[in-house]
């Protein structure tokens, strides 16, 4: 990053505000109409410390704070928490003054259309709107194409069983995770034809959403699909997965994490050689491109795809357990991103 590089936000009231990107020596120079730039994030269920979706969100907001020099605040969801609270949470937000208000999760999609209309001078981000869809001049929905991403953990988990046997775990049963278990059972079959992937396991079903959160769910599960043969399991269960990967790891298999490199995660210690990867979903990146984007005048209301193209989403090699089989991943990458493999959703 340039010395002392600025990012002017013209402040939603009129007021001339700037972010200040952290750079070697640069400083951020005094005005008189300078005012605190405030960016307010209300966490999905499992909050900070869930060691996977929210945690990347959590990693964007601390690149923020230290990279453009803003003010934050965090507020988590609530388990089995009605539509209302997550719209309270985020008029709290808006009705403090933060210039942008972030919701995680899909399920701030409603809340979010709804404040923004209210708050015209508010920047609102929502992470994985729901269907991909927004609406409203100051609202942005990032979506993600986890089924690419997936797609190739599956290869992997393809080529890397022995038993010819591999599960996936969904934390609760709505269309998003459909997508990866979509994508992973794609990528399975397109190196190994062979390979048998086990129905895909799902914790809770909606309005439920403890298969985000609890650990005790994803523990049993896992140990259901080693009881069928699986050597290989992939979960995408938030929280829930901890006990999905624990599980599998002490049984000496495979298990592939989701959303974070879950190998580097510090809950997960004891088992993390047994993680074989995990598909990283670029969480972190979208939270700090809307900041970004509000601040140098570039922000653009309606939906932005992160996948494989523009690295929203991809696959960790922590570990070194990807080594022998990377050469083949990245080949199918470039196929998807070329357009000659199209992964499906469902």
């Amino acid at each position: 990053m340039r010395r002392g590089l600025k990012v002017s936000l013209v402040a939603l009231t009129g007021t001339a505000l700037t972010l200040t990107a952290a750079g070697c020596g640069g400083k951020k120079a005094a005005t008189s109409d300078q005012k605190t730039v405030k960016v307010g994030l209300a966490f999905d269920v499992g909050g900070r410390g869930d060691q996977s979706y929210n945690d990347s969100a959590a990693r964007g907001l601390e690149r923020v704070k230290k990279e453009l020099k803003v003010t934050t605040e965090e507020i988590s969801a609530k388990q089995d928490e009605p539509d209302a609270d997550k719209e309270s949470r985020l008029r709290l937000l808006a009705g403090k003054g933060y210039q942008m208000v972030i919701g995680i999760g899909f399920a701030y999609t409603a809340a979010v259309l709804k404040v923004a209309k209210d708050y015209p001078n508010t920047k609102f981000l929502v992470v994985d709107a729901d269907q991909c869809k927004v609406s409203g001049a100051n609202v942005l929905g990032a979506c993600f194409s986890e089924e690419q991403g997936s797609y190739l953990v599956g290869a992997a988990a393809a080529l890397k069983s022995k038993t010819g046997t591999i599960g996936f775990i969904g934390g609760v049963n709505v269309p998003l995770i459909h997508k990866f278990e979509a994508g992973y059972d794609a990528g399975a079959k397109k190196v190994k034809p062979g390979i048998k992937v086990l129905p895909g396991k799902y914790l809770t079903q909606p309005p439920n959403f403890d298969g985000f959160k609890n650990p005790a769910l994803g523990s049993e599960a896992a140990q259901g699909q080693l009881d069928q043969g699986a050597d290989v399991i992939y979960h995408a269960a938030g929280g829930a997965g901890l006990g999905v990967i624990k599980t599998v790891g002490a049984a000496g298999k495979w298990a592939i994490g989701v959303d974070s490199d879950q190998y580097a995660q510090p809950a997960l210690a004891a088992v993390k050689n047994q993680i074989l990867t995990s598909m990283v979903k670029r969480v972190d990146l979208s939270v700090y491109d809307f900041v970004k984007s509000v601040g140098d005048g570039t922000f653009k209301a309606g939906t932005k795809q992160y996948n494989l193209a523009n690295d929203g989403v991809g696959f960790a090699v922590s570990g070194g357990h990807m080594d022998d089989i990377k050469a083949q991943l990245d080949d199918l990458k470039a196929q998807i991103v070329a357009g000659k493999i199209v992964v499906p959703t469902e």
